[in-house]
This record gives structure tokens, C-alpha cells and sequence, in this order.
């Protein structure tokens, strides 16, 4: 098992910071935004984790966890823009819902890939990228914020 930098544990700290305020927020707001506590909270720590996960380079080369940071900053650019402005008109407040959510989904990719392969440390759960039980894992998750987006639609309809 390759160990943690302290940078790399920075990094995990802050993502599992944005983690719980993310899905806090979701569960008591329905949604994400910047006026509401922990909404600040974890657009600044999803902000911080994506710009940090730029720097680490544990396999030597940019990988799929840096194309999940790039994905994640230019949701959090779409979702603050949709907020603060009315650059999508109508939309604004669906664009908002999506990208921020899409910023939690992209939060649980490597969480669940680096967990299972650093946990339990002797013999982690899986040695391989390609195994199956992490796709299981990543399709959970798709149809989790599938779900989860499809509601916060129909609140935020209902809402206006």
C-alpha cells in the first residue's frame, strides 16, 4: 500500500469535510448554495480538494483522478456562475442543482477507489482499477445522483 503525504491526507481531510457538508446540505436544503453555511463549507473545501488533487501524482502522470478535478472545478465555475448571475436564464437554478451535485458524485469516485485500495491495510479490498466491484460502486453512484438531481428538480419546481 503506497503511503499518505501529508499533502495527500490535507487533501482527504478537506474532501471529507466537503463530503458532509455536502450531503448536510442536500438532506436539510435540498440543495447546495453559497448563502446557506455549509454550503460556503463545502464549495471552499470541494474547491480546495480539487485544486490539491491537481498536485498529487501517486501513479506519475495525470490519471483519472486529475480529470475528476478538472471536471469538478469547471462544475464549481458552472454552479457559482448559474447562482450568482442569471447567465442561464430560467435554468439557473437547475444548472446550480446539477453541477453541485455533480461535484459530490465526482467527490465519491476516488474516495471509494482510494479507499478500497488502501483499506484494510494489509490486504486491501481491491488491487486493480479494472475491478469489478468498483464499477458496481461508480454505477451506484451515478444512479444515486440521477436520482438525487431528478428530486432536487422537482423541489425546485415546486419551490418557485
Amino acid at each position: 500500500m503506497p503511503e499518505i503525504s501529508l499533502l495527500g491526507w490535507f487533501h482527504t481531510i478537506i474532501a471529507i469535510l466537503a463530503l458532509i457538508t455536502g450531503f448536510y446540505s442536500v438532506i436539510k436544503f435540498k440543495v447546495i448554495e453559497i448563502k446557506q453555511l455549509t454550503g460556503k463549507i463545502f464549495i471552499i473545501c470541494t474547491l480546495i480538494a480539487a485544486i490539491t488533487a491537481l498536485t498529487i501524482f501517486r501513479h506519475g502522470t495525470f490519471g483519472p483522478g486529475h480529470a475528476l478535478a478538472v471536471l469538478t472545478l469547471i462544475a464549481l465555475l458552472v454552479g457559482f456562475t448559474a447562482e450568482k448571475t442569471q447567465l442561464f436564464g430560467k435554468l439557473s437554478s437547475y444548472i446550480q442543482a446539477i453541477s453541485y451535485s455533480g461535484t459530490i458524485l465526482f467527490h465519491m469516485i476516488p474516495a471509494i477507489t482510494d479507499g478500497l485500495m488502501r483499506l484494510p491495510v494489509a490486504s486491501p479490498v481491491v488491487t486493480n482499477i479494472e475491478d469489478p466491484l468498483l464499477k458496481g460502486f461508480y454505477l451506484t453512484f451515478l444512479v444515486i445522483y440521477l436520482i438525487g438531481v431528478g428530486l432536487q428538480i422537482k423541489w425546485l419546481r415546486h419551490r418557485k
